[in-house]
């Protein structure tokens, strides 16, 4: 089958979305198909054989953080052109409502669409004004798939019609077979002491970093030997201004990670924590430190509750209670066992969402999608493309 697959935000710059498009892509080129991705990118940006890069992208608010897109005529020629020259027998395009080319994928194709929502959102400035094209977007889409119940909820509630729940999947290998970062203690046990990680944003509020922040710093200052990995974008001199100065060298930031380190780092520390305080349609680092076989500590969300099987697979605690979360982490670090009923739930949860059984789901979408379209070709010069 030839695929073609639209990321609306830039591969200059991970992120959530960009990873499940690669991942997506390269299980599904392993299972024999042949797979296109077109994405904002610089033209001299290393990028994976199958990705196109379609310029540079502009930074954009979207859904409480700053998304990078690509969107005009410039960009509308140069999706046009790729699906002429893809001949896919499906297009699958991701958040089709971003204004970035997704959304101009879909003016434009001419076959069957096939269409990923990873958010929960349901309205935005953006959206509100587009409301005519969106609704022309929407009607042209064969069928839909959203990674989590709270996508899927939005779907049925906002937007006129129902979705295939399908998860993100995780390359479970990659994490389950990384080795620890020089130094960390991997999966020693913790004693009085033991290693937590965070990765993400930590200047983005409903990423919850204040919250771990102030539950380290309590608890920090009764273990001795306790430190804090943290990876994602940012200033190191801003994260360490967040410390008590004695309480600094006990913080390690390793900025930006790439795919090879974020696993890495993962399987360094005993406890990952997701501290997030909101906007979470599904929870992917969540499957990826399970995957890795380290134990989480989440916030008390319906997403986050949904992967973690209800606590079964990690422990949760209330939504922003930073003294709830040090006594789920005091708890954790001081029972073996306890972590490692979490780790074997964990293992069998992480185990559906393996990329090969989860790109399999999304290959029925896709037959569904092109026997509904019967082969019929659909005319674009009614929206204005030609």
């Amino acid at each position: 089958m030839r695929i073609g697959i639209v990321c609306p935000y830039s591969f200059d710059v991970p992120g959530g979305v960009q990873n499940h498009v690669m991942d997506l892509a390269e299980a599904l080129i392993g299972l024999g198909h042949e797979v296109s991705v077109l994405a904002p990118a610089d033209e001299d940006s290393p990028l994976p054989p199958y990705v196109v890069p379609a310029g540079r992208a502009v930074p954009l608010p979207y859904n409480g953080s700053v998304a990078r897109i690509a969107f005009g005529p410039v960009s509308t020629a140069r999706v046009r052109r790729w699906i002429i020259r893809g001949e896919f027998d499906v297009l699958h395009v991701h958040e089709p409502l971003t204004l970035s080319l997704s959304l101009l994928a879909v003016l434009s194709a001419r076959g069957p669409v096939v269409a990923t929502f990873h958010t929960a959102m349901t309205r935005s400035r953006a959206l509100a004004a587009a409301q005519g094209v969106l609704q022309i977007v929407l009607e042209r889409i064969t069928a839909r798939i959203a990674v989590s119940a709270l996508a899927r909820k939005v779907q049925v509630e906002h937007m006129d019609g129902g979705a295939v729940e399908i998860p993100n999947g995780v390359a479970v290998a990659k994490f389950s077979h990384a080795l620890p970062l020089p130094g960390w203690p991997g999966e020693c046990p913790p004693g009085r002491d033991g290693a937590i990680g965070f990765l993400g944003r930590f200047t983005e509020a409903r990423k919850g970093f204040p919250i771990l922040r102030d539950a380290f710093v309590e608890l920090a200052r009764q273990r001795p030997g306790l430190r804090l990995l943290v990876a994602g974008p940012g200033d190191a001199d801003d994260l360490f201004g967040r410390f008590p100065a004695d309480l600094r060298d006990r913080v390690t930031f390793l900025g930006l990670v790439s795919e090879e380190d974020k696993a890495r780092m993962l399987r360094s520390v005993h406890l990952y924590v997701a501290p997030n305080t909101g906007g979470e349609s599904f929870g992917m680092i969540l499957t990826e430190a399970l995957a890795a076989g380290t134990t989480v500590v989440a916030s008390d969300l319906d997403a986050f509750r949904r992967v973690l099987d209800g606590g079964r697979a990690g422990r949760l605690f209330p939504t922003g209670d930073p003294a709830a979360l040090r006594t789920a982490l005091t708890d954790l670090l001081d029972d073996a066992d306890a972590r490692a009923a979490l780790t074997a739930c964990g293992d069998q949860v992480v185990a559906t969402f393996d990329w090969p059984v989860v790109a399999r789901r999304v290959l029925e979408v896709y037959a569904a999608a092109i026997e509904a379209t019967d082969g019929r070709v659909m005319d674009t010069e009614w929206v204005g493309l030609d």
